[in-house]
């Protein structure tokens, strides 16, 4: 087995981009917790009112022989909207903003260049508004938001929100998810 790497991004509501990036190929684990902030061990509550800093986030566990980092970009910066700050749909503040967290200076380099290239491309016709930042910490999320679309597809959120981002997720991405997934 290769060396594992880390990806920390986040896209707004942890439960809606952990769903998408634990259905991909190469991916070995994805926890919801809470980056870019600075008081240690926050909670979901303090988290929520806007005063720590953090950004709901994931953490991907992926293996780069099977999925490389700029794929994973790829998919997140399609699978939410980059251009609205601190806010994605009806998710509003500081907590929900887009973010890169990046663990190397070749990361930092991908996710950089990769930004860039959208902006040039004009898939989006407002500016990408997505923070580029180092990692420093990552917090995981209280034990009940870990897996929640996979453990709650009945919630009125999962199957409003979540439900229709994985239809076109899939649809989108279908080379890319695990044979598990695909499978099912």
């Amino acid at each position: 087995m290769g060396e594992r790497e880390l990806a920390t991004f986040g896209a707004g509501c942890f439960w809606c981009v952990e769903a998408v990036f634990r259905e991909l190929a190469g991916v070995e684990k994805v926890t919801s917790g809470y980056a870019g902030g600075a008081v240690p061990n926050p909670t979901y509550e303090q988290v929520c009112a806007g005063t720590t800093g953090h950004a709901e986030a994931i953490q991907v566990v992926f293996d780069p022989a099977v999925i490389r980092y700029e794929e994973l970009l790829t998919i997140f910066w399609k699978t939410h909207d980059p251009t609205t700050l601190n806010r994605q749909g009806g998710d509003v503040g500081t907590q929900y903003r887009s973010a890169i967290f990046y663990h190397s200076e070749e990361q930092r380099q991908a996710a950089e260049k990769s930004k860039a290239a959208l902006a040039a491309s004009g898939y989006y016709k407002s500016p990408i508004v997505t923070e580029i930042a180092a990692y420093t910490s990552f917090y995981p999320a209280e034990p009940y938001h870990q897996d929640y679309y996979l453990n709650n597809p009945a919630q009125p959120y999962c199957r409003v929100v979540i439900a229709p981002k994985m239809e076109k997720f899939r649809q989108q991405f279908g080379s890319k998810l695990s044979q598990q997934t695909a499978g099912s």
